[in-house]
């Protein structure tokens, strides 16, 4: 099997075995802390249950980071990418566990929502310094195709995993705080864990390759806004990044719409509302499908990038994950919302893998981290914008015949707008000094 192949050639670098143990960990520690928030926000009785109840929670705990986000990425460039990685998991556990000890002691206020924004940032942090580093221990542009083709699979299959855990803790814990905030200790005993395997790595082996810590923290956070334009600036005249990047935050648009549809169709159309440990299990049947899907592409994209570019692959996912669309279209029932999510799902994370693929060999390393923390923002602001959407045009039950005709309409658009920009590049990198 190509995937086992792929993986041998791999984990003949030490480095990489590394970094990717740090990923899994850390990941499944991220789905347990979502399961967690989502227990906590989504799935109890007394939580919101409409569509702007769901939003707003979705817009707090993503559109703050969306707005300190583009000031972390020039950190990545300077800072050495394996001490981020090591503090930032030692620091997130203890915010996860003060995050416990604010809703026992306080219940949902502004103290746990703050310390949950915190963590939440943090954990985009440390995806931009691991997909930052990934070249760095990778080498070869070949083994970084195979290398992107699998890590960010895996890293989704981890956290699935993770948020799988944390909604049988949920089913099969007794009510009571337990109940609810079992993933959340979990979760910051694995960030603990990730942040062991990477004191494995060494201090400067994921660069960056030139380290710049020659500068104040005050000058470098006001370097830091000079440094996003420049990146921006770059991105855009590069070319192939910077409209991978575009196609992805667009999609990523349609991806949080249907974040919002399976919370809400979870909670009020597939069972009876007022149950909420019901409700939890068919939100995690909805989102299982998907993330399964994410695990099928782990699978189809190194065969594909045998046989078409990147870009060929992204058109191909978009449009094909429009297939699945069509499914949800169709019915609401269990069986065909799944089996259409899974479609979803395989075109979601199959594009997602080619991006990052673009961005990693099309930019080069004094840019790369910058280039990741505008990635990461992007995907916030997509979902925040989603959210805002969602409230106008997504009924309580979550599922709308018309927003997913209109939904597959759009990622068509996308799809062919980028294969056409993209063909007038030459499918190449523009040449910048």
């Amino acid at each position: 099997m190509k995937l086992v192949d792929d993986l041998k050639v791999l984990a003949q670098n030490s480095g990489f075995r590394k970094l990717i143990g740090v990923r899994l960990v850390s990941q499944c520690g991220d789905g347990m802390f979502q399961a967690g928030l989502a227990s906590l926000f989504f799935f109890r009785p007394e939580a919101m249950t409409d569509a702007a109840g769901v939003a707003a929670a979705l817009v707090v705990m993503l559109l703050p980071f969306s707005i300190v986000g583009p000031f972390t990425g020039p950190f990545l460039d300077r800072w050495r990418r394996r001490q981020v990685l090591l503090f930032g998991n030692v620091l997130r556990a203890g915010l996860v566990l003060l995050a416990v000890f604010g809703e026992v002691w306080f219940g949902d206020g502004p103290f746990v929502y703050v310390v949950v924004l915190v963590a939440l940032g943090l954990s985009r942090f440390m995806l931009a310094g691991l997909s930052a580093g990934l070249p760095m221990v990778v080498g070869s542009k070949e083994r970084l195709l195979m290398a992107n083709s699998i890590v960010p699979t895996l890293g989704g299959v981890a956290t699935g995993v993770g948020a799988v855990i944390g909604f049988l803790l949920r089913l099969l814990l007794p009510d009571g705080a337990s109940q609810q905030l079992a993933s959340l200790v979990i979760s910051g005993l694995l960030y603990l864990g990730a942040a062991g395997v990477a004191t494995l790595l060494a201090k400067d082996e994921l660069g960056p390759e030139v380290p710049d810590t020659s500068s104040s923290l005050g000058a470098q956070i006001k370097q830091a806004a000079v440094d996003l334009v420049d990146a921006v600036k770059y991105l855009v005249r590069r070319g192939t990044p910077g409209l991978a990047l575009t196609t992805m935050a667009l999609h990523r648009f349609v991806y949080g719409m249907q974040l919002i549809t399976i919370i809400l169709a979870g909670r009020n159309l597939l069972v009876d509302p007022h149950n909420a440990d019901a409700g939890i299990a068919a939100f995690g049947t909805l989102m299982g499908a998907m993330v399964a899907g994410h695990g099928v592409a782990v699978v189809l994209t190194p065969i594909a990038h045998e046989r078409i570019t990147p870009a060929q692959w992204i058109v191909l996912c978009l449009t094909g994950g429009t297939v699945g669309q069509l499914l949800i279209v169709f019915s609401h029932e269990q069986l065909i919302f799944m089996a259409g999510l899974f479609i979803f799902g395989i075109g979601v994370q199959g594009a997602k893998i080619a991006v990052d693929t673009i961005v990693q060999s099309d930019t080069a390393d004094a840019y790369r981290g910058r280039a990741f923390s505008i990635y990461d923002v992007l995907f916030n602001v997509a979902e925040c914008v989603a959210a805002g959407v969602a409230i106008f045009l997504l009924p309580n039950i979550g599922w709308s015949r018309p927003v997913q005709i209109g939904l597959i309409v759009f990622v068509w658009i996308v799809a062919l707008g980028y294969r056409h920009l993209v063909g007038k590049l030459g499918n190449k990198p523009r040449v910048v000094a």
